[in-house]
């Protein structure tokens, strides 16, 4: 199954609730990645752009939409990114595939 990184920045509203009422953001996190028939292998809070950073896995594309998406409709995100991710080996094959068609492609020049 494919993997995803998922990062997300909180609303300022967002903020003030947890702050206010600390709850699980894992958990339901979890939960909703796994009702979509994935898995949450990590969840980490984080300085900078993004408030929370996730590596999911999960059957495919419309799978990470649609979890993206129903995060995004609570109106608690301010802001978001993913980002599908290559195994290494998934990388070299993509590779050797580039090296096979080489010279297919002509560059643009002027």
């Amino acid at each position: 199954m494919p993997f995803y990184l998922y990062q997300l920045a909180y609303s300022g509203d967002a903020i003030k609730a947890m702050v206010a009422d600390p709850t699980d953001r894992e958990a339901a996190a979890r939960k909703l990645v796994e009702a979509l028939g994935g898995k949450l292998h990590h969840m980490f809070f984080a300085f900078g752009q993004y408030d929370v950073v996730c590596l999911i896995e999960g059957p495919d594309d419309m799978f990470m939409m649609a979890g993206a998406a129903s995060v995004a409709s609570a109106g608690t995100v301010s802001a978001s990114a993913t980002t599908k991710l290559m195994t290494s080996a998934e990388a070299m094959a993509a590779l050797k595939k580039a090296g096979e068609v080489t010279g297919a492609y002509k560059a643009p020049h002027g």
